[in-house]
């Protein structure tokens, strides 16, 4: 072989080996770019999570916000500022007797079993008017949210009428609906609505159970809890009449007979 084509084969083969390594610096690089590009794609993901993750816990839950809320929808017969005067009974009644109440408390289930029927009575004879007051504490101490959406679907009741309002109080404190203090069945919207089928102005209506399933008087409810939360009451149940609590006669306690109601009542209505 000659050296002239010794050399021009030496030539060739350095210029194959070059054009390998551009292609190959070129693939390097296009490699590069990609990790580079995915791993800021990777990082822009997980900054978004984290971001959407901070906004939604900064987010005010429903309840929060329905606490907050400046238009109240308040159901019919209620009266005073945002709807929370709720007072049933006959004009003629005299005097009025204050029940401070929250849904899932099992003492005011017990009162309920044992005392409601006897103030219902009373107030269909016009001895005197119940003014209500509905309580979520419990929410807070036991965790959950039914104290809140029991009392929005009582709104949906009450927005029936007063009668309907009462029995399905009642029917939310019965022994067959109520259910232990921790077990949160009242935060169901459907479980409200199975128990508002055994009130006869309830069971089926139409307007009721959207009222419930749609939340609309969840901004009441709040601000019912915040008129509570006012009161300067601190236990449910709490019986109040001129001011004055209604009591066993033996504790502080409201009482949980009839026996002892009716002497508390008798009293209060003489003084």
């Amino acid at each position: 072989m000659s050296n002239r084509n010794t050399q021009a084969n030496k030539a060739a083969a350095r210029e194959r080996l070059r054009a390998e390594r551009e292609r190959q610096a070129k693939k390097d690089k296009v490699r590069r770019q990609i990790i580079v590009g995915v791993s800021i794609v990777g990082v822009l993901a997980v900054v978004g999570g984290v971001t959407w993750g901070v906004m939604q816990l900064n987010k005010p839950s429903h309840w929060e916000a329905a606490k907050d809320a400046k238009n109240v929808t308040a159901p019919k017969n209620t009266s005073g500022e945002n709807g929370t005067t709720v007072v049933i009974g006959k004009p003629a009644a005299k005097k009025t007797l204050e029940l401070y109440e929250d849904s899932r408390c099992p003492v005011c289930a017990t009162f309920e079993q044992s005392v409601g029927e006897t103030v219902h009575k009373d107030v269909d004879a016009g001895k005197y008017k119940i003014k209500y007051i509905g309580a979520t504490f419990i929410d807070g101490g036991a965790g959950g949210e039914g104290s809140k959406n029991a009392l929005s679907a009582l709104g949906a009741a009450l927005n029936v009428s007063p009668d309907a309002f009462l029995d399905y109080k009642a029917a939310l404190y019965s022994a067959k609906f109520h259910p232990e203090e921790t077990v949160d069945k009242f935060k169901d919207d459907s479980y409200l609505i199975k128990v508002a089928d055994s009130v006869d102005a309830l069971k089926g209506n139409a307007a009721f159970q959207k009222n419930v399933k749609d939340g609309t008087f969840d901004n009441w409810a709040m601000k019912m809890s915040a008129a509570f939360d006012d009161s300067g009451v601190r236990g449910t149940p709490t019986l109040k009449m001129d001011g004055k609590k209604l009591t066993d006669g033996k504790s502080e306690n409201a009482p949980m007979t009839p026996e002892d109601f009716n002497t508390a009542i008798t009293a209060a209505l003489k003084g």
